[in-house]
This record gives structure tokens, C-alpha cells and sequence, in this order.
């Protein structure tokens, strides 16, 4: 690829850069101000905050830089819905007497860790602490205190007022008749205290006042009774809500909103809320980009309430605040299966983006530049001067395991010397330091690693397996150098390639210590077990 080529790729030539241009192109077609240019990613607040959660501001934020390295102001806006209604007790909390809040809006219930003002301010903190370890910056939305200051108030009288037109809107891209009834607005009951279970069926303009009746509503299978008052509520006082269908509108009209993505399980929403925020509000919609969901290893999408959540606190027990990002950037459509056994992986793979970053690995200009540009976005644009030591999660995690623990540091450091990876008398450095620490929260908590995915050719196979069935035998570790040389050897392999392919199994890198010495003090059997996983794959 020319030179002229790469000069004309867009910014750092990631997808977060194309996106920044195509959200320019279009605000300048639209005539709409360029001075700030708002992403917006949602912030819910009705159970813990799963490692989806981070990906809508990680996907933002990284779409806000790219539009800064353009020239432009750009600041991502965090919305948290904290006057959501509860619909289902997450699993683990199934013991803190929450069910009696089922529909009650989450900013009103009671912490039951005793921590916060609200469960609402306890489950959006998470996130928060989240992206601020990720060094992601927002300008922070309350949605309880965004309706109790009136931000939304002009937005929620031009659809109440056109709640006819809207509730049209609703039935023609989805078929919901509901809207068509009552008004796309919850008040919460002043008798029972509950959101999701009055109707509204009329507004007044002129006093600002909706008109409902607590009928009762079925949530998540569960019907939850209306107590059947009747009232009246002035929309200025805080103490309602617009629909998931008209709310979304509502918030890119009063914020100025001019890019969110969002995920495949509410594209309805973000459909209908499209049609309402132009044909309604006159308000062109944000650009959107949609992106997939993150599954278990069972296959389900990953929730905040059906028991499979895996926290962004869990992956920042095991690994870096880049690492996340990496699994955040790296990719932005197709489902992706995650698990808890992935991060010593990630943690592997930036190694080797920051390898081409600082110029130490070297591909075509065009991928060299688009892994540069990734590296600057999982380090929110604020890379450091010089790369860190590298040294395989595998690796750490092992010589942590066998470590005396009143000495720990010191015996990493006098093994990663002779290993090569210190040099001799060279200190650990706090990043290494830090990298340690996760190894030794994961040899902690599990029993392995699990290995690099490698295709095996027929050829790597019948090596592999005569390197088993040689390495018993092999008692020091120059004998298991040669036997892994003559296996090689053996079976048409050159040796440099099939050391590559045990390395990658054994440290999810291509290169390491010398093999001979490392597979004595990682235990023979250990490895063998390691071998035959990647055999049987």
C-alpha cells in the first residue's frame, strides 16, 4: 500500500474515525451548528452493569475522540435512567426484600447495601466507577434529576400534545395499540407509589396536568395490581416519566444528540423514537450504529437480571483497563461469546498491539496504521511514551502460583531475569507490578489458563503428539529441548515454527523463555495437559 494511500485514510483509519466523518458529512447536510458535537450512550440503573453496559460508552467515547482528532468539539453525554421501574429482582440480590418494589422507579428504592441514596445510585455508581478506571470522560445525566429540573419539559408537552400522532407511530412500525388509548407517559401514583401501573388518558395544556388511573400491570409475567386511584399530576413536578418509545426523542431533541449506538435487543425502540424525534419533535435523529450482543459461554445474551452478569469490576480484577477496551474497540458488529477465561487472552493481544504501535512488530501500512489508531483509542488517547515489559499472562500467572508469598516480587523478578525478560539487577516497575497483581487475583480464584486457539496441520498434530509421548522421558531440561527440536525435526516442521506453536499454546505469544527450563518449572504433567486440550480442539 502507497504512502499516498495511508495519508489519506481517514484519521487513525478505525471504524471509530470513518463514523466521526460520516457524523460530520451529515450535520453539514443538515445545516445543524458543528461547535459541539454530542455522543450519548445509556446508563441503566435497574440491576448490576454487565460488560455490555461499558461497550455503549466505550463505542461513544471512542466515536467523541475520533471526532476531536477531526478538529471538532465532541463531548459523550452518560444517561442514566435511575427513574426506570423496577420489573425483576436481579439474581443475587433475590434475598433483599426488593419484590415489594417491583414498579416502583429505581432512584426511589432503598439501597440494599446501605451504601447509597437509592438502589439507582448504587447500580449506576458501578458502571461510573467503570468508566472512570477506563479513563473514559462523560458529562453525567440523572434522569431523576433531569425531569425534577424540567430539562425534558418542552419535549414532553409537544408529545403529549401530539400523543395521537405518536401512539400511530407506535402502532405502525410495531403493531402496539396502547399508545393509541393512553398517552406515551407514566405518573407515579400518589396513593401507591408505583410507575408502570397507571394509564394516562389525557393532558391540559394550558395547567401542565396528565389525568390517569392505577390499573395494574403485568411485568415480566408477574401482573403487579393498580390500587385504582384516580389523580392528577402536574408533568413539571418531576414525578413521571415519557415511555421507552417517546423517551429516547425526548432526551436527543433537549441534549442536542448527534451520534448513539445501540444494540439489536432494542432496535424497535430506537426505530419508533427515530420516527418521533423527526416527525413529531422536527428533530433529525442522531447517526446510529448497531451492534451485537455479548453472549455467555452457553450462548445467552448476557444480563443485568438473568444471573449470568459478568461485571466490568470482575474483568478489572484480572486485567487492564485497556484490555477491556481492546475487547470493547476491537470489533464493533457480529456477536461475540465472552467469558472470564478470555481475559488473559486480551491481555496477550495488547501486548502485540502495543508491539506495532512502538514500532517492534512490523505489518502492512495500512493494518499498522488502523492497530495504531486502536491502541490511542483503548488508551483514550492518552498512550504512554514508552511500551511496558512484556511478559505472557500465562507466564505470571504461573511463577505467582509457585512463588514463596513473603517474597513474591522478588522471586518473579530473579525468574523474569533469567527468563530474559529482566535484565540482570533490573526492578520490577509499577506497571509490572500491577500485571503481577492481576496474575496473582487469577491463580487465586482458578486452576488454569485457558490456551490460545491454534490450528493445528496434520503435521503440528503428529510432532505434538510425539512430543508427549517423548517428554516422560526426558529428565532435564536440555533433554526436553532436544526432544522438542527432534520432534520438529521428525515430522518435516522447522524448529522455529513448531517452538512458535508451543509457545502460543503454553503463553499465548509466539515467542518465550527457553522452553527446556520453563517446562521443568511449569511441571511436565502441566504442560501435557496443556497439549492434549490443544490436540483435541
Amino acid at each position: 500500500m502507497s504512502e499516498e494511500t495511508v495519508s489519506t485514510t481517514i484519521g487513525h483509519g478505525t471504524w471509530y474515525d470513518m463514523m466521526a466523518q460520516k457524523i460530520i458529512d451529515r450535520e453539514k447536510q443538515l445545516n445543524r451548528s458543528l461547535s459541539l458535537i454530542r455522543t450519548e450512550m445509556g446508563l441503566g440503573a435497574s440491576g448490576f452493569p454487565h460488560i455490555g453496559s461499558l461497550g455503549d460508552a466505550a463505542r461513544s467515547s471512542a466515536v467523541s475522540l475520533a471526532l476531536k482528532n477531526l478538529g471538532y468539539n465532541s463531548e459523550l453525554v452518560a444517561y442514566c435512567d435511575d427513574k426506570d421501574g423496577l420489573r425483576k429482582v436481579p439474581v443475587g440480590l433475590t434475598g433483599a426484600d426488593l419484590e415489594k418494589y417491583i414498579g416502583y422507579p429505581v432512584s426511589g428504592i432503598p439501597d440494599p447495601f446501605g451504601c447509597h441514596e437509592s438502589y439507582g445510585k448504587h447500580m449506576s455508581s458501578l458502571l461510573l466507577d467503570a468508566l472512570d478506571k477506563c479513563g473514559i470522560q462523560y458529562i453525567y445525566y440523572s434522569a431523576n434529576e433531569v425531569y425534577k429540573k424540567g430539562l425534558l419539559l418542552k419535549e414532553i408537552r409537544d408529545l403529549l400534545i401530539n400523543a395521537q400522532k405518536v401512539g400511530h407511530i407506535v402502532k405502525e412500525e410495531v403493531g402496539q395499540e396502547t399508545y393509541t388509548e393512553f398517552l406515551p407517559y407514566f405518573a407515579i401514583c400518589e396513593k401507591c407509589g408505583h410507575l408502570y401501573t397507571t394509564r394516562v388518558y389525557s393532558f391540559d395544556a394550558k395547567t401542565d396536568k396528565v389525568f390517569y388511573k392505577c390499573v395494574g400491570l403485568e411485568i415480566k409475567g408477574k401482573h403487579i395490581p393498580g390500587c385504582g386511584h384516580e389523580g392528577e399530576l402536574d408533568i413539571k413536578s418531576g414525578d413521571g416519566k415519557l415511555t421507552w418509545k417517546s423517551e429516547f426523542a425526548a432526551r436527543w431533541r433537549a441534549l442536542d444528540i448527534r451520534f448513539e449506538a445501540y444494540g439489536k435487543d432494542i432496535a424497535d425502540s430506537v426505530r419508533i423514537n427515530d420516527r418521533i424525534s423527526s416527525e413529531v419533535l422536527l428533530f433529525e435523529p442522531p447517526n446510529h450504529a448497531r451492534y451485537e450482543m455479548f453472549l455467555d459461554k452457553g450462548g445467552k445474551k448476557i444480563s443485568k437480571s438473568a444471573g449470568n452478569v459478568f461485571t466490568p469490576q470482575v474483568w478489572l480484577q484480572y486485567g487492564s483497563p485497556q484490555s477491556l477496551l481492546l475487547l470493547m474497540l476491537k470489533r464493533f458488529v457480529g456477536t461475540r461469546s465472552i467469558t472470564v477465561s478470555d481475559i488473559p487472552l486480551y491481555m496477550n493481544e495488547f501486548d502485540a498491539i502495543e508491539d506495532v504501535y512502538f514500532g517492534k512488530k512490523q505489518l502492512n501500512p495500512k493494518e499498522t496504521m488502523r492497530l495504531k489508531g486502536l491502541y490511542q483509542y483503548c488508551w483514550v488517547m492518552k498512550p504512554p511514551e514508552n511500551p511496558s515489559i512484556h511478559v505472557s499472562y500465562n507466564l505470571l500467572a504461573f511463577l505467582v502460583k509457585v512463588a514463596p508469598k513473603d517474597c513474591l516480587n522478588d522471586y518473579v523478578a530473579e525468574k523474569l531475569q533469567n527468563y530474559g525478560y529482566l535484565q540482570k539487577n533490573q526492578k520490577i516497575d509499577v506497571n509490572l507490578t500491577k500485571r503481577i497483581e492481576y496474575a496473582q487475583n487469577w491463580s487465586c480464584d482458578f486452576e488454569e489458563i485457558k490456551e490460545t486457539d491454534v490450528v493445528l496441520s496434520l503435521e503440528d498434530k503428529k510432532a505434538v503428539t510425539e512430543l508427549l509421548q517423548n517428554l516422560r522421558s526426558a529428565d532435564d531440561s536440555d533433554k526436553i529441548q532436544n526432544t522438542i527440536f527432534n520432534a520438529a525435526k521428525n515430522n518435516g516442521l522447522k524448529p522455529s515454527e513448531f517452538f512458535s506453536i508451543l509457545y502460543t499454546i503454553l503463553l499465548g505469544t509466539s515467542h518465550g523463555p527457553r522452553l527446556g527450563p520453563y517446562v521443568l518449572a511449569m511441571g511436565k504433567q502441566n504442560v501435557s495437559n496443556a497439549l492434549k486440550r490443544a490436540l483435541n480442539k
